[in-house]
């Protein structure tokens, strides 16, 4: 029992007399460093102040939030490390739950009732896997994805029981590094050897990052006939079909994997918000409920998911129920992040559906002042404001948040449906003002940014394009060159911790947003060089690449 001494555990349980139990049992097993939360909301604070070898996690936890829904927290905003193994306990029969949790990969399942010797057993079988991969999970951690690949390679052949893993691993890794042509390799070879359905996946996904649709509609569609419980297959076929224009399309499969999986609140989020787009607002009505009512209890709310409902109970012809829906949302998230803005936006669609010019001027009026004090909104919201204020002879308030959206466009088709609001609006001639513009002031920033440079003033170069990046966090021009400007800075000045942390930041959100941008590998490249020469994160390698 002494291979589990030393860990640490947190244990996310309401009934206090499991959490004994389980922390008993634990201490059988030679486990001492035990930490308890309550609530999701206590989980949360806990993992964000330390990192711990493993949580036990019940599924049915009290307070509106389940465990997958702490899950799909924890693993989208990215508070718990590589290594971390999360265990889910429950008692729970019911499948369409299981396999919404199942979907985001816990470690492990334990079903209640079950002995000391049954969570040794389970603990220990993750811990092995664990120890076999933290080499792979140490580099990753470090931005050293680069070695991590070369790890892979290594582990694979020293523990050739994990060959899957470690190639899969691999495969995912090249994809991070925008390398979608190194991947499809690797996914082709686990599937013409075992035909695992997720290497069929992996290979889809490759092609849709190379903008190859038909290829990567046709194995996902396959995919989805085949395994109807494959819940990834259907959202990245319900992407797949939105690249291409084919919104019904993409609504009815989010429809599938919702029937599937009703549990996944970025899954029920995104099909409100296509079925809000396709005009279907019964559909959107639905389901965009579901999300206000299942993302209450977690911490990482959102006033968007308010105003949207909003937005389809105005195009519904319901101004009354829309207006309860803007009293919860300011009753339940005051003084959040973005709900002054989302507030205002909601109450301006309210005011033009019912005929109050004079609210709805005032609303529009705080919408625009709490717009320019705000970050995080998504574009479609910023647009939705733009409409109302093109539509009330509010021109200049219109073009003030509309080039906002256009200089910080993550991509041609934002810059495309932003352009469509003021043709819609008959001001063509104003969206053809707003973007050049737009497009001549990320033109500039980046130049300034490259001439501090070139000057030899690569702090100034730094401040200049963090600033930029601030102020424009999608604009993968913007984001590119302020990860430019932090290695340059750090090949030149000097290894800082925090710049070095910047870099790995900045990196990864062009990988995000640009991710076959062909820049990323000479990027990555750089990053690398400098890991090298500074001794940071580097390995020694055991044996030459295969």
């Amino acid at each position: 029992m002494n291979e589990l001494e030393g860990l640490t555990a947190l244990i996310v349980e309401p009934h206090a007399g499991m959490r004994a139990s389980i922390h008993n049992m634990l201490t059988l097993c030679g486990l001492t460093r035990i930490d308890h939360a309550a609530s999701s909301n206590a989980a949360i604070k806990h993992l964000g102040l330390k990192t711990f070898d493993v949580v036990l996690c019940e599924y049915d936890l009290e307070g509106g939030q389940d465990g997958q829904q702490l899950l799909e927290d924890l693993r989208h905003h990215q508070l718990m490390t590589l290594s971390t193994m999360f265990i889910m306990v429950t008692a729970e029969g019911n499948y369409s739950k299981v396999v919404s949790a199942a979907e985001l990969a816990p470690t492990d399942y334990i079903l209640k009732p079950f002995t000391a010797d049954l969570l040794l057993e389970r603990i220990g079988r993750a811990l092995e896997k664990r120890n076999v991969f933290m080499p792979v999970y140490q580099l990753m951690d470090s931005g050293n994805q680069r070695d991590a690949i070369d790890a892979c390679i290594d582990g694979m052949r020293q523990h050739p029981r994990y060959a899957v893993d470690f190639l899969r691993l691999r495969a995912e890794l090249h994809l991070f590094l925008g390398e979608p042509e190194l991947a499809e390799p690797i996914y082709q070879q686990l599937f013409d050897a075992r035909a695992i359905a997720w290497a069929r996946l992996g290979l889809a996904k490759t092609l849709f990052l190379r903008e190859r649709f038909d290829e990567a509609k046709e194995i996902l569609t396959s995919l989805v006939e085949s395994n109807k419980k494959f819940v990834d297959a259907y959202d990245w076929l319900a992407r797949t079909h939105a690249a291409i224009g084919e919104l019904d399309k993409s609504q009815a499969v989010l429809s599938d994997a919702v029937a599937v999986s009703p549990h996944a609140v970025r899954r029920l989020r995104k099909l409100g918000e296509v079925a809000l787009e396709t005009g279907d607002t019964d559909t959107a009505e639905k389901v965009l409920k579901q999300v206000v009512s299942k993302a209450k209890y977690s911490t990482f709310r959102d006033p968007e998911d308010h105003l949207k409902l909003v937005q389809t109970l105005v195009k519904k012809g319901d101004p009354v129920q829309a207006a309860a829906v803007i009293r919860d949302l300011d009753k339940s998230m005051g003084g959040q992040k973005n709900t002054a803005v989302c507030s205002a936006i909601s109450s301006a669609m309210v005011h033009e559906y019912t005929g109050n010019d004079v609210r709805l001027e005032e609303s529009l009026s705080a919408a625009l002042s709490a717009c320019r004090l705000t970050s995080g909104l998504s574009p479609e919201v910023k647009m939705e404001l733009a409409r109302n204020c093109l539509q009330n002879n509010m021109e200049a308030g219109a073009a003030e948040v509309m080039s906002e959206v256009m200089r910080n466009a993550a991509n041609g088709a934002v810059m495309a449906k932003a352009m469509a609001v003021f043709e819609e609006a008959g001001r063509t001639d104003l969206a053809l003002s707003v973007a050049h513009e737009s497009r001549q002031a990320v033109v500039d920033l980046v130049a300034a940014g490259a001439a501090k440079a070139n000057e030899g003033d690569y702090r100034g170069s730094v401040e200049l394009m963090l600033e930029a990046v601030g102020k424009l966090p999608d604009n993968p021009q913007v984001v590119f060159n302020a990860a430019v400007a932090v290695l340059k800075c750090l090949e030149n000045l000097g290894w800082d911790e925090l710049l070095a942390q910047n870099a790995l930041a900045l990196i990864d959100n062009v990988r995000r947003l640009d991710p076959v941008n062909p820049k990323l590998p000479a990027l990555a490249g750089l990053h690398q060089q400098i890991l090298t020469k500074y001794d940071k994160g580097a390995r020694k390698k055991a044996s030459a690449p295969a």
